[in-house]
């Protein structure tokens, strides 16, 4: 049964394209990607990574400085986008602090600040301003960004591997729906550590060179970091915004690491945002694939996508642009989504040289740019946690 639209009234990403929306705009229209050698202090890979610039610099005078972290710094530099904290006050007037429920999505939290308190350690002991609680925490990011705002509602943090914060769209929706809230902030973030970075080398799937999904050549991934936050509210006759129009969860369990392949979760995932959003699979005009360039991820994906679209829709991974930012990728591919509906943009499967024949979804090799209303967005994560969203128009 198609559920109730949530309209998405403002949104705002920060990634290694740049800081703000119209840096990842324009980097899709352009097909520029942000990827680089990887230049992290103490890693020693030969491999591409997605870094935001100037973390490392920024102040971070918030009068929170206990959750000083690179996660937090991320979250931080991403609210200051795109009159993106205005809006968050006047949701508060409308609604009220304790009515606007906070969604997050991460995987690595602030890791990072625990790995240098450990390289930092004198005589055993980790330095005495290190604070996992604000920091490590899982829940940090909710802490620090609902006390940044002044919110007061529910808040709740989704560490679900690579669907995480693609699957905060789907509790927000679900807390409106049943009146524990008003209105959702809901979020992602994930920043560059080393346990990220050594733990995918480990499981050899991290690339030397810069990702190409889909591609018969392609052997791995490229890791990257991100941040995005977006305003969710019921429907008023005034507003007019893309929509959450459905979702789809699935845990198909399959294995810690690798997908179902025939990608039964992805297909389960899918066939419910289909329903909820009371839509049959020829009225999506384009989907934004998951698409890691592992070998057993894209495989995967393309029989399932396959199996219930056929090669119907225009279908690309921006990963080529950005890199895997893990925890953050559902809000990243959601908001690229919205930049895509908005924007009448098919961008391309960037760095793909030649599809791989064995594989059968309809591959954007050149962006293209043509009006289009119903957008999926694929999130697939470790253990077979799915998650697909469909945003257009109400």
């Amino acid at each position: 049964m198609p559920i109730t639209p949530l309209t998405i009234t403002h949104y705002t990403l920060t990634n290694a394209l740049g800081r703000g929306r119209e840096a990842s705009l324009q980097a899709l229209r352009n097909d520029h990607s942000g990827l680089r050698p990887c230049d992290l202090p103490n890693v020693d890979l030969e491999t591409w990574i997605g870094r935001v610039n100037g973390l490392e610099e920024m102040a971070f005078n918030t009068g929170l400085e206990t959750f000083d972290c690179r996660n937090n710094r991320l979250a931080c530099l991403a609210l200051q986008q795109d009159d993106f904290l205005p809006a968050v006050e006047r949701a508060k007037q409308d609604y009220g602090a304790d009515r606007i429920g906070l969604f997050l999505g991460t995987s690595t939290s602030g890791i990072a600040t625990t790995e240098t308190a450990y390289l930092e350690r004198t005589d055993d002991r980790l330095p005495p301003d290190y604070a996992p609680a604000d920091t490590h925490n899982i829940f940090s990011a909710n802490s620090f960004v609902r006390r940044f705002l002044g919110l007061a509602g529910p808040s709740l943090a989704i560490s679900t591997a690579c669907s995480s914060s693609a699957k905060v769209f789907a509790a927000a929706h679900r807390y409106i729906e049943t009146g524990i809230c008003d209105a959702a902030l809901v979020g992602g973030i994930d920043s560059l550590c080393l346990t990220t970075l050594y733990g995918f080398t480990a499981l050899d799937l991290v690339s030397a060179q810069t990702c190409r999904p889909w591609d018969r050549a392609r052997n791995g991934i490229n890791i990257g970091e991100a941040a995005g936050f977006a305003l969710l509210q019921r429907p008023r006759d005034n507003l007019s915004a893309p929509s959450l129009l459905g979702y789809g969860e699935s845990s198909d369990a399959y294995h810690m690491s690798t997908p179902h392949p025939q990608g039964d979760g992805a297909l389960s995932a899918m066939q419910q945002a289909l329903q909820r959003a009371g839509l049959e699979p020829g009225e999506i005009d384009y989907i934004n694939l998951h698409g890691t360039a592992t070998r057993s991820n894209d495989a995967s994906e393309d029989r399932a996508v396959y199996r219930l679209f056929g090669r119907q829709p225009a279908c690309s991974s921006t990963k080529g642009f950005t890199g895997h930012t893990l925890g953050a990728s559902g809000i990243t591919e959601s908001i690229f989504s919205l930049l895509c509906l908005e924007d009448g943009l098919l961008p391309c499967n960037l760095q793909t040289r030649q599809t791989d024949p064995n594989l059968q979804a309809n591959i954007v090799l050149q962006r293209q740019h043509r009006p289009i209303s119903r957008v999926l967005s694929n999130s697939f994560g470790f253990g077979g946690n799915n998650c697909s969203l469909i945003f257009g128009e109400a």
